[in-house]
């Protein structure tokens, strides 16, 4: 029997688990955890989109079940869980966690109570138009390709945004050491400031900020504090409050006629039936003893919490320590952070434009180099044909 011929190096183990570790931590922030800032999109979304691209799943086609998607986006771009994807679209999909949702989902996608999305082979997707968007030009080469995970395929780079989608609907992600969290915005004030920004590029982030006030959640809430936002915009980090909205109102008539608490929007990422358990729970643990009920009123029309009070109560007392001992005021700490050329890198307000305007500079100009290469080739075709007439 033949000896086996191992080839043996002896390494130390320190340096040998350092160097694996920093291996598998720059897989994770390149391959997994954060967004790039061109297009605001971590791979798994990239390659939701394209997937869906390439099967005509557009907003202007009828319904696909959403297994056919995840079996297209695992078997030819994504080799992970299938759970993983299904529930990248799942969220994609919600209106409560995408300020514009990129998938337009028909079926239950969950809820604002923590409910689960039903199984995917109940539920039908397909792009939202702003999705398509995020797609416009990709076949005039306006950006990269890559061989897929098994080399038999290729896929996008990255994505020829036509908006800063990273600003517009924000990312949250993990990576090995670092994070990044970075809070959703109202595309027309993102817009006005990016024209701004190509107008002038001198422009300051201070000027920036007059076009972006702040932040815009889905789930609305009112944002407590400038200072906390202006910091965020100067310098990619700062910590931010949200509190819920709430009116003081009358409710019933005559002798049932008292004072109520009615909350109709809550702060983002927020648990709708969390809360009211929360609620409960204090109003049991007597440290709100003046209400009377809660209940839950809200409808597809959104959300509606009332919270009848006794009689008697001062109602902006029970306001302010609902706020201060539930989540319906709630912290939201900001983070900048996305890949610049392949590295991980914290990007205030004016960084995080500018990234985007250089790179739709060079998509337009890939474009342009298209449609002329086209005009040209066709071009010479009709001189042939005119000469042979």
């Amino acid at each position: 029997m033949e000896a086996n011929n191992f080839f043996q190096n002896q390494v130390n183990i320190e340096d040998e688990m350092r160097r694996s570790y920093l291996d598998y931590a720059m897989s994770v922030i390149i391959g997994r955890a954060l967004p790039d800032v061109r297009d605001g999109l971590k791979p798994v979304h990239r390659r939701v989109l394209w997937a869906m691209h390439e099967l005509g799943n557009t907003h202007n086609k009828p319904y696909k079940k959403s297994a056919r998607v995840v079996g297209e986006c695992l078997g030819k771009y994504h080799p992970h869980g299938d759970m993983a994807v299904y529930e990248t679209i799942v969220r994609m999909a919600q209106d409560f966690s995408m300020r514009y949702p990129l998938i337009d989902g028909q079926g239950n996608f969950g809820s604002i109570d923590g409910d689960a999305a039903a199984a995917q082979r109940y539920t039908e997707v397909r792009m939202s138009r702003i999705a398509e968007e995020l797609l416009a030009d990709i076949e005039k080469e306006t950006v990269d390709f890559q061989p897929n995970y098994d080399n038999s395929l290729s896929e996008p780079k990255i994505l020829p945004a036509r908006f800063p989608n990273l600003l517009v609907n924000g990312s949250e992600g993990i990576a090995v050491g670092m994070a990044t969290k970075i809070p959703p915005h109202n595309l027309s004030e993102v817009i006005d400031a990016t024209i701004e920004l190509i107008k002038n590029p001198d422009m300051s982030v201070d000027e920036l900020i007059k076009y972006i006030p702040g932040p815009d959640f889905p789930t609305g809430g009112f944002i407590y504090g400038r200072d906390e936002i202006y910091k965020a915009y100067r310098e990619g980090r700062g910590v931010i409050q949200i509190r819920a909205k709430a009116a003081i109102d009358r409710i019933g008539r005559g002798t049932t006629e008292r004072d109520a608490i009615v909350i109709t929007e809550i702060p983002y990422q927020v648990n709708k039936a969390k809360l009211m358990e929360k609620i409960a729970e204090l109003v049991q643990e007597r440290k709100l003893e003046d209400i009377a009920e809660i209940r839950d009123e809200s409808n597809r029309e959104g959300i509606r919490i009332v919270i009848e009070l006794k009689r008697g109560t001062v109602p902006q007392i029970i306001l302010n320590k609902l706020y201060k001992l539930t989540p319906m005021q709630s912290s939201f700490g900001i983070i900048n952070l996305a890949l610049v050329n392949g590295q991980p890198k914290v990007l205030n307000l004016k960084g995080l434009l500018e990234a985007f305007v250089n790179f739709r500079r060079e998509v337009v100009k890939r474009r342009t180099e298209y449609d002329l290469r086209k005009a040209k080739a066709r071009a010479h075709i009709l001189e042939g044909l005119n000469k042979a007439i």
